[in-house]
Parts: C-alpha cells; structure tokens; sequence
C-alpha cells in the first residue's frame, strides 16, 4: 500500500526530521538512509517501523539538523559532491541514460554529508527520533487507512460479483443430471439399444457415475465459506493482505475444479467469470497490508 509521512522533533542544538514513503510490495521491505552518527540506531528504527507496517516497501529517510559548533552538525564535502556529480553524468552518458543529476542524489551518495567535529552520543538523540519517527508513522499509516478503505470496497464488489456468478452456477446445476439423462437414453436409442425404461437399471448405473463425477455441491459450499472468511478478514484490525492472499488461491483452486466437473457449456460460462473476477481480485490483494 502506498503512502507518506513527515515528523520533526527539536531538541536544544539540534532538530531531526524524518521522512517516510512506502509502496506496494508483496512482502515487507525497508530500505533505512540515516547520518552516519546514528547508524547503531538502525535497529531500533526498523523494528519501530515493522511493528506499523506489515507489508511492503517502506523507505526511511532520517535527517539531523545541528546548531552551528554543536556535535554532529552535518556538512556538504563539495570536493566529493563535485565528484559524484562528474561521475553521475558520465555514467549516464555511457548507458546513454536520459535524465539531470539531481541534487537529491548526490546527497544520497556516501560521505558527501559529514558531520563536524565532535561526537554525537546517538542515546541522546534517540528520543528526538523516537519522537519523529512516531508522528511520521501516523501520518504514513493515516494515507494508507484511507487507500485500505478503497481497496475494501473494490475487493467486497469482486467478491460480490463472484458470489453473483456462483449463485447462477449453483441454478443450473440440477438441470445438467436431467439433460444429461436425456441425452443417454437418445444416444441409446440412436444406437439401437433396446431398454426397457428409463430406469433401466443399465441407465440408472450410468446416471448415478454420471451423477458422482459431476456433483459441484462441495465446491459450492467451500466458496461459500470463503465468502463468510472474506468478511471476517473486512471486519478484522490485524493485517490480513497475506490472508486474503492465501483465501483467493484456495478460491482459485475451487473454481478449476468446478470447471472441470461441470459438464455444462451455461456453467462453463459462469466459470469463465468466476475466473475473470476472481484474477481481479488476486491483483488487488497484493496491494492490500
């Protein structure tokens, strides 16, 4: 799920900013830039940044702002930037890559933002961190509530959809024993087979294979369950992308098989948009948290 946010905290000498972006991704990911005085804080950042966001690729950008003379203040080494900058252009013409060498870049760029002299004790700046980092993740996970909302809705009219679908499946189901039925006795009276009746019990043998091999009632009531799964996750606070992940193979699997047992060219038809809508439904659970 996409989305971003922004928090600062200042302290007496120094402010640090924080700056937080994510989207879609099937796992979690983070991808963490921080000034080199508060790298031993990495761990605590991700593991504050995991415990808001389950899934997807979060990129974190701390910044530390210091008073002019006070430890840990960062500078621009020019020299090094200046290099960067040639070796970027060069590098771009060679791959014959279009595109400016931004300034966001070369700050990027290891060693171009060093601090002053002076030690910068990371303990002391941590709670200045904590402080961001914590309005930063209400914003990020604010946007990304209201894009879940959406997702929601598009996902309960899919399975709406399928629902629809299946309900139309599970109508036409009775009648395929009956044609079938039919069918067998004009086959048998084409090929000049005497039978007596219809309930011949030769007839009845092959209605009651026929009648086996082609029940769909399981697979009906197993997507049906999935159905009232589906609503759960809704209802739920947990994340549940991975759930619904998995539920939307299980769906997936369920449909082949009726498919495959229907026997009817009217349900055939109704697979073939089980199908479509459910597919629907599997791409938009990649984005779901």
């Amino acid at each position: 799920m996409t989305g971003c946010g922004r928090g600062e905290c200042a302290r007496e000498g120094f402010k640090v900013t924080v700056e937080l972006s994510s989207v879609n991704r099937k796992q979690s990911e983070i991808a963490l830039n921080l000034p080199r005085d508060l790298e031993v804080l990495e761990t605590r950042i991700r593991d504050a940044i995991n415990r808001r966001v389950a899934r997807g690729r979060v990129t974190a950008r701390v910044l530390l702002h210091a008073a002019e003379g006070a430890p840990g203040r960062e500078r621009i080494n020019l020299a090094l930037a200046t290099d960067y900058a040639r070796d970027f252009r060069e590098l771009a013409k060679t791959l014959n890559l279009a595109g400016e060498v931004t300034l966001d870049a070369i700050l990027r760029a290891p060693g171009v933002l060093e601090s002053s002299s002076g030690e910068l004790d990371p303990e002391a700046v941590w709670p200045a961190v904590e402080a961001a980092l914590t309005q930063a993740l209400e914003a990020l996970v604010k946007m990304r509530e209201c894009e879940g909302q959406n997702l929601a809705a598009d996902l309960r009219q899919r399975m709406t959809n399928v629902a629809r679908s299946l309900a139309t499946v599970r109508a036409l189901a009775p009648a395929v024993q009956v044609r079938y039925r039919e069918q067998l006795l004009e086959r048998v009276r084409a090929a000049g087979v005497e039978v007596g009746t219809a309930n011949d019990e030769r007839v009845l043998k092959e209605l009651v294979f026929f009648a086996d091999r082609s029940d769909i009632t399981e697979e009906i009531t197993r997507l049906q369950s999935h159905f009232q799964q589906f609503e759960d996750c809704l209802k739920s606070s947990e994340p549940v992308g991975r759930t619904l992940d998995f539920l939307s193979q299980e769906m997936n699997r369920e449909i082949n098989t009726l498919g495959a047992k229907a026997n009817s060219s009217e349900i055939s038809r109704e697979v073939v948009v089980l199908k479509t809508e459910l597919e629907k439904f599997r791409e938009q659970v990649q984005n779901v948290e």
